[in-house]
């Protein structure tokens, strides 16, 4: 089955959607493992079931991207988490020194990596994609997020225009995915007539791109249309840790220009992550995730904005803070060590961190109608 296949098929869909956050991407691959592993008996299937044989719509952002589109091509979560083990630190090959003023690690050893798993001449529409796909970049040229799917109905994917993005090479716009700023240098893509410089996703409000999704699934202007309901949609949002920076010491002679420049980018992404994560539970129906405040609570039970949801939605993700960490018996990992985008030398205490998170997946439960 390819992912064109997947757009008339009749039952409920299901969409998945994968978070930014680096090599904390390991983190996110440790609950999709247990995800595998839980609807695979769920299921009934074999030794060979995919999460592309479940999801029918799966998007990601920066780290999510990469993860989003090994998914899709119908790879195991298993040969993810070894690409992440095993070229980790390659991926953050420093740059020069001179270079380094402009950004931290080269980008040819990542993009050499992503032709490799993704193939060379893949494109975003090729067929051998399992499930319709969704990547966020932003076009810093045009200074706008870019959610682009394979969806063939959609306007840019028809295949008379000159600017056909299914024609695009996929481990492109996944290396365009993750150009973090400061970390990686923009990726220059052609499209159309147009050269355009792309950037990390992550750097707009979609480093959860979990609402999008289910947005490029319903509106019209999409031209998918599937049908909303939590009867007939489920949205799978898969984390990779938050580390709000609270300081109890911060002093008003502190937030100089330099705080502010370090500062405010992150500040912005946990906010954007945060309201993503709260429009999905007030228009959806939630049936799990952490609380989003102290105020708010996890918004699980009780009424909505809506007397109908528009869709069942379930989140996984921890927060990188001593006190989360120590509640999931987690008093051995520093919150420094997994809290960075780079923290390539403690692969194992982000595997440790994805494994308290995966102890939350429970299918039976969560995916209730939906098996």
């Amino acid at each position: 089955m390819t992912y064109r296949d997947r757009i008339d098929a009749p039952g409920p869909k299901k969409l998945l959607a994968c978070d930014g956050g680096g090599i904390r991407g390991l983190i996110s691959l440790e609950v999709l493992a247990r995800l595998e592993s839980e609807l695979r008996s769920a299921t009934g299937s074999g030794d060979d079931f995919r999460l592309s044989h479940y999801f029918d719509y799966i998007g990601g952002t920066s780290t999510g991207a990469i993860i989003a589109a090994g998914l899709s091509l119908g790879l195991p979560v298993s040969e993810l988490q070894d690409f992440y083990l095993k070229q980790g630190k390659m991926m953050f090959d420093r740059s020069s020194v001179f270079r380094r003023l402009r950004y931290l690690y080269k980008a040819d050893p990542l993009a050499a990596m992503l032709q490799e798993v993704f193939g060379t001449h893949t494109r975003f529409g090729s067929d051998r994609l399992e499930t319709l796909l969704m990547m966020v970049l932003r076009n810093a040229t045009t200074d706008s997020p870019w959610p682009l799917s394979n969806n063939p109905r959609a306007k840019y994917n028809d295949p008379t225009r000159p600017d056909n993005n299914l024609e695009l090479p996929l481990w492109q716009l996944v290396r365009a995915s993750t150009a973090a700023p400061v970390y990686f240098p923009p990726e220059s893509i052609r499209v159309g007539e147009h050269d355009f410089l792309f950037v990390d996703g992550g750097v707009t409000v979609y480093n959860n791109p979990a609402f999008q999704l289910f947005l490029m699934a319903t509106l019209d202007a999409y031209k998918l249309c599937w049908t909303a309901g939590e009867d007939e949609m489920l949205v799978v949002s898969v984390g990779t840790g938050t580390a709000p920076k609270a300081d109890d010491h911060l002093r008003p002679g502190d937030m100089n220009l330099l705080f502010n420049a370090s500062s405010v980018p992150a500040a912005l992404m946990l906010a954007a992550l945060t309201e993503q994560d709260l429009l999905c539970r007030v228009l959806g129906r939630c049936r799990h995730g952490g609380p989003i405040d102290r105020e708010i609570g996890d918004l699980i039970t009780g009424p909505g904005v809506l007397d109908r949801r528009l869709f069942s939605y379930v989140r996984y993700n921890i927060e990188l803070t001593r006190e989360a960490l120590s509640e999931h018996g987690l008093e051995h990992v520093t919150p420094e060590d997994v809290q960075r985008l780079d923290s390539v030398d403690h692969l194992d205490e982000l595997r440790a961190v994805g494994r308290a998170l995966a102890g939350q997946v429970r299918p039976a439960e969560h995916f209730r109608g939906f098996l």
